[in-house]
């Protein structure tokens, strides 16, 4: 019974509070398996064309829609670590805003809020929500891999 009560109180403070605070879960339906180590903390799928948030081995978020790197502009693949972080990026390189901005790589690969919809130059391109929720859940240190 007190487990049931708790997590009724935690919904009704998640209702009171919306999802602010809380840990982001994915909705069920998107829920997959990561194809990544247990030292990842973002996965990503290039064949999938999809990412995950994880903490040790166990998915936290995701699997989320992503596009990458489009001819000529691959996203590189292999294991990487989040360098830093910039909510406001500006990439000089192709005239053009990059918010949410989550670098793990050292030639300016990230993942950052971008179109569903278009090929990038190399970064992972993320729904606005899926994005905000990558730059508040990883910093840096954190591994990111990125797997065919």
């Amino acid at each position: 019974m007190g487990s049931l009560r708790k997590s009724i109180g935690v919904a009704a403070i998640a209702a009171a509070m919306g999802t602010a605070g809380l840990v982001a879960t994915a909705p069920q339906a998107a829920a997959s398996p990561a194809p990544c180590s247990a030292a990842a903390r973002a996965c990503v799928a290039l064949g999938a064309k999809s990412a995950w948030l994880m903490n040790g081995g166990v998915v936290t978020y995701g699997a989320v829609p992503i596009t990458s790197g489009k001819p000529g502009y691959r996203t590189p693949k292999g294991s990487f670590k989040v360098t830093y972080k910039d909510i406001d990026h500006w990439s000089s390189a192709f005239n053009g805003p990059m918010p949410f901005s989550v670098f793990f790589t050292t030639t300016g690969v990230a993942f950052h809020e971008g179109s569903l919809s278009q090929l990038s130059h190399g970064c992972i391109h993320l729904s606005r929500d899926a994005a905000r929720t990558f730059f508040d859940n990883l910093a840096p240190g954190d591994v990111v891999e990125v797997v065919a």
